[in-house]
C-alpha cells in the first residue's frame, strides 16, 4: 500500500468536500454537525468519571474531620452540627457553627466564621430565599444573610447550603467539636450487582453514539454516487474513486471533531446551569478523561473512512453512473446471526456467576459479549426492513411512494434507525435489571406512613416546656392529629450499690390515650391510668421485662432524675398499685417502646429533667405546605431537631446514584438519537429533492407526500421497534439469570415502545417544513 497515493487520493477527497459546490459543501455540514454531535457526547460521558470525583472531593474537603476527638475547647476549635432539611421537595443543608476561639478554622468557600446570627449562602439558595411566595423558608432558616459561599464549599452550582454561627450550640447538643475541615472515609466496594448496571448502561449509552457518527458518515451518498462517476468518466480507476470517498468522509469527520471539540467547550460553561436529574457540577470539573479523548479523537476519523470503504465495496461505479441506483442485491443473514450467536456465547457463562456480595465481575467478557449482541441485533435490522417491504403492495398512494422508496433503499431506513434499535434493546434490559435489583436495594423499613407522615424528637428544658412545644404542633395548619410523648427515665430508688456502674432505670413517657394505643395494646384507657409495656411474645433483642417490673413495680418508689448525678433530694414518683400490664405494637416509626407509659393526670410531667418530647404526625393531604409548617414550628422550638419523614420502604443510596446516573445518560442518549434520525431524515429529503418536485409537478397533492414521509420513517421505526423488543427482553433475561433473579415485569418495553412511537410524530413534524420547501418547482432547475 503506497501512502503517498493515499495521502493524495484523501486530501483531494477533502478538497471536494468542501469546494466542491453547495450540494458537496452541504453534505460536508450534514456530516460535521452529525459527527460534532456524537463526539461532544462522547467528550461528555468521558468527563463523568471526573465529574463524580470532583463532587466527593469537594464534598470529603468542606467535612469537619473526624479522624481524631477534641474533647475540649482550645486554639481554632469550634462547636458544629450539620442540619439537614428539604423544602418542597428540594433538600438542602446547614453547617451551624459556634466558634470556640478567637481563630476558628475557616470553612472551605468562605472568608471566615459569619458573625453571630449571621450566615453565608450557596447562589442558589440565596436566589431561593430571596423569591416570591417563600416565606415558609426564610422563617426556617433565621439567620443574617451576610455573603456568599464560594466554589471550594459547595459540590456543584445549584446546591442548597449555608453556614451559620449559631450562639445556643453546646456540647449537648452539638454533633462534636471540631479544629479543621478535610477528611476522607475509605470508599465501600460498589456491589457486584451495581457494578453490571453500570458496564451495561454504558455500552447501552454509548453504542448508539457511535452508531450515529457512523450514520453522519454516509451522509450525502447519492450525490457521491454521481459525483464519483464523473471522477470515473475523467479517468480515475475504482480504488482511487473510493479513496476519493473516504477523503470527503474523512473531511466532514475532522470538521466534525472540531464542531464536537466546541460544542464540548460551550456546552461546558453551561454545566452549572444545566441540571438533569438534581445533578449539575461547575465548569472546571468537567474534564474528559485523557486516554478516553484521544481514543475518541483517533476513533471518530478512523471509523468514517472504514464506513465509506465498506459501504462502497458492494457498489460499482462506473463512468455513466452506480449499480446503487438498481435494486441491491439479497442481503446476507448468516453473518447477523453470527454476531448475535458470538454475544450470547460470551454471555451465556456467566450466568449464576454474580452474587450480591461480590465486588468484581468479568467485565471484558460481560461488556464485550453484550457488545456483539447489540452490534448483531443492530445488523439484523437491515435485512429484517428489506424482507418485510419487498412483500408490501398495494395501499394507497402515499403508502406506495412510501413503500417503493423503501424497497430501492431500505439500508439507508435501516442505517437511520438503527440507533433506535441499539437504544431501545438497552433500555429494555436495564429497565429489566432495574426492576429486579430493585428489590434488592429496597428494604422495608417498618414504618406505616398511613397511621402518620413525619416524626421528630425535641429537645426541652422540663415538662411544662414539652407540654408547650406539643400544643404548637397540634396548632398548626394541615395538622390532622399528632401522637405525642414526653419522655425520660425513672431510676431504682435509692443511691447507686457497690456492685453498680450505675442505677437500674427503664424508659418513661406520658402521653394522652390516644398516643398510648399507638404504642401498647391497650384493652381500655383514661386519664390517670399508668401501664407497664412489656415486649411482645416470640420478639427478641428488647430491654428484659424483669428489669422493667423491678425499678417500676406497681406500688414502688422510683426515681425522676438520675441518682448518679443528681446527689441529695430529687423528685420522686410513686408508680400506682393499679399499674396494668400491657403487650407493645410497633409504633408509626418501626419501634418497639417499653417501659412505663402514664397518662397526664397520674404524674406532673414538670417534674421531669430535660426530657425529649417525641412526635409523630398526621397530615391533610390537601394542604400542599404542611410538612413545611410542621418542620417551621419544630425548628423554632428546637433548633437542632432533626425532622423526617416517614416512608414505608427505603432505597439504598448508591443504588439510586448509579439509577441517576443512567437516568441521565438515557435523557442525552434519546436526545441523540431523536436528533440523528431527524437529521438523517432531512438528508434523505434534500438527496430527493428533483424528485419531490417532480411528483408535485405532475400533480401529486403536498398532504400525500407528507404522509409517504410519515409511513417512510414509521416503518422502519416500527421493525427497529419489533426487534428491540425480542433483542431487549433475551438480553434482559440473560442479565437476569447472571444474577440468579428472575423476571419481575414481561411488559417492561412498554414505556420503550412508546417513547419510539413518539419519535415517528416527532420527526415527521420537524422534517415537514423542509419537505414542503423542496416540493417547489425551483427544484426542477438544473446546470
Amino acid at each position: 500500500m503506497n501512502l503517498r497515493v493515499w495521502a493524495r487520493d484523501l486530501t483531494l477527497g477533502a478538497r471536494f468536500a468542501v469546494t466542491g459546490g453547495r450540494p458537496g459543501l452541504l453534505r460536508t455540514v450534514l456530516t460535521a454537525a452529525g459527527v460534532g454531535f456524537g463526539t461532544a457526547l462522547l467528550l461528555l460521558a468521558s468527563s463523568l468519571p471526573n465529574m463524580l470525583f470532583q463532587r466527593e472531593v469537594r464534598d470529603s474537603s468542606r467535612e469537619v474531620d473526624a479522624s481524631r476527638t477534641v474533647e475540649e475547647p482550645g486554639p481554632g476549635t469550634f462547636l458544629h452540627y450539620t442540619q439537614r432539611s428539604s423544602y418542597r421537595g428540594a433538600s438542602f443543608t446547614g453547617l451551624l457553627l459556634k466558634p470556640e476561639d478567637a481563630k476558628p478554622a475557616v470553612p472551605p468557600g468562605t472568608d471566615g466564621v459569619p458573625a453571630a446570627g449571621e450566615m453565608l449562602v450557596s447562589p442558589a439558595l440565596a436566589e431561593l430565599l430571596a423569591a416570591p411566595g417563600n416565606t415558609l423558608l426564610r422563617e426556617r432558616i433565621p439567620y443574617k444573610n451576610a455573603g456568599t459561599i464560594g466554589e471550594a464549599g459547595l459540590i456543584g452550582p445549584n446546591e442548597l447550603r449555608y453556614v451559620a454561627n449559631a450562639p445556643f450550640l453546646t456540647d449537648d447538643n452539638a454533633e462534636g467539636r471540631g479544629v479543621r475541615y478535610g477528611w476522607s472515609v475509605p470508599e465501600e466496594p460498589m456491589n457486584a450487582f451495581l457494578i453490571l448496571l453500570v458496564v451495561i448502561a454504558y455500552v447501552v449509552l454509548l453504542l448508539p453514539v457511535l452508531v450515529f457518527i457512523a450514520t453522519a458518515a454516509r451522509f450525502g451518498g447519492e450525490q457521491r454516487d454521481r459525483r464519483l462517476a464523473a471522477l470515473r468518466l475523467v479517468g480515475a480507476d475504482n480504488a482511487t474513486t473510493r479513496r476519493i470517498a473516504a477523503g470527503e468522509s474523512l473531511a466532514g469527520a475532522l470538521l466534525g471533531l472540531l464542531t464536537g471539540a466546541a460544542l464540548f467547550l460551550v456546552a461546558r460553561q453551561f454545566a452549572g446551569a444545566v441540571q438533569i436529574w438534581d445533578v449539575n457540577a461547575y465548569p472546571a470539573d468537567v474534564v474528559p478523561n485523557l486516554p478516553l479523548a484521544l481514543l475518541v479523537l483517533a476513533v471518530v476519523p478512523v471509523s468514517s473512512v472504514v464506513v465509506t470503504l465498506l459501504a462502497l465495496r458492494g457498489v460499482a461505479i462506473e463512468p455513466l453512473g452506480v449499480i446503487r441506483s438498481s435494486t441491491p442485491g439479497r442481503r446476507r443473514v448468516w453473518w447477523r446471526l453470527l454476531l448475535l450467536v458470538a454475544g450470547a456465547a460470551l454471555l451465556v457463562p456467566t450466568i449464576g456467576d454474580i452474587q450480591m456480595g461480590d465486588t468484581a465481575i468479568d467485565t471484558v467478557t460481560i461488556g464485550g459479549g453484550t457488545v456483539l449482541f447489540l452490534v448483531g441485533l443492530t445488523s439484523l435490522l437491515p435485512w429484517l426492513v428489506e424482507a418485510a417491504v419487498k412483500r408490501l403492495r398495494g395501499g394507497p398512494v402515499s403508502w406506495q411512494l412510501a413503500v417503493r422508496r423503501l424497497q430501492l433503499s431500505s439500508g439507508t431506513a435501516a442505517r437511520a434507525v438503527s440507533g433506535i434499535v441499539v437504544a431501545a434493546t438497552g433500555a429494555i434490559a436495564l429497565q429489566m435489571l432495574f426492576q429486579a435489583m430493585e428489590h434488592d436495594f429496597t428494604s422495608p423499613t417498618g414504618q406505616d406512613s398511613s397511621r402518620a407522615q413525619i416524626q421528630t424528637t425535641l429537645k426541652v428544658k422540663d415538662g411544662a416546656e414539652a407540654r408547650q412545644a406539643v400544643e404548637r404542633l397540634r396548632a398548626v395548619d394541615g395538622v390532622t392529629h399528632v401522637i405525642a410523648t414526653t419522655e425520660s427515665y425513672v431510676y431504682r430508688d435509692g443511691p447507686v450499690r457497690k456492685d453498680e456502674d450505675f442505677a437500674p432505670l427503664t424508659q418513661f413517657a406520658v402521653g394522652d390515650c390516644a398516643s398510648l394505643r399507638e404504642y401498647a395494646v391497650l384493652s381500655s384507657c383514661a386519664d390517670g391510668d399508668v401501664f407497664m409495656v412489656l415486649p411482645p411474645k416470640g420478639v427478641e433483642g428488647l430491654q428484659s421485662p424483669d428489669l422493667i417490673t423491678r425499678v417500676a413495680r406497681p406500688g414502688a418508689d422510683v426515681a425522676l432524675r438520675d441518682p448518679a448525678v443528681h446527689k441529695g433530694a430529687m423528685p420522686r414518683w410513686r408508680v400506682p398499685a393499679g399499674t396494668r400490664t400491657a403487650e407493645a405494637r410497633l409504633d408509626p416509626s418501626g419501634q418497639y417502646r417499653l417501659g412505663v407509659f402514664a397518662t397526664p393526670a397520674s404524674v406532673d410531667v414538670t417534674l421531669l429533667d430535660s426530657p425529649d418530647t417525641r412526635l409523630m404526625v398526621g397530615l391533610d393531604p390537601a394542604a400542599a405546605d404542611a410538612p413545611e409548617l410542621v418542620r417551621n414550628a419544630a425548628l423554632a422550638i428546637d433548633p437542632t431537631a432533626v425532622v423526617n419523614g416517614l416512608s414505608d420502604t427505603e432505597q439504598s443510596s448508591r443504588f439510586l446514584s448509579v439509577r441517576t446516573g443512567i437516568y441521565v445518560g438515557s435523557t442525552l442518549t434519546m436526545l441523540l438519537v431523536a436528533a440523528s434520525l431527524l437529521v438523517t431524515t432531512l438528508e434523505q429529503l434534500r438527496d430527493r429533492k428533483r424528485l419531490l418536485s417532480s411528483l408535485v409537478a405532475f400533480g401529486t397533492r403536498r398532504t400525500t407526500l407528507s404522509w409517504s414521509v410519515l409511513w417512510q420513517t414509521a416503518v422502519p421505526i416500527f421493525l427497529g421497534l419489533a426487534l428491540s423488543v425480542v433483542g431487549g427482553l433475551a438480553l434482559g433475561m440473560a442479565l437476569l439469570a447472571m444474577t440468579g433473579q428472575g423476571t419481575q415485569d414481561w411488559w417492561a418495553f412498554l414505556p420503550v415502545v412508546g417513547i419510539g412511537l413518539g419519535l415517528i410524530a416527532v420527526v415527521t413534524l420537524f422534517s415537514l417544513p423542509m419537505l414542503w420547501r423542496l416540493m417547489r418547482a425551483d427544484g426542477l432547475r438544473t446546470e
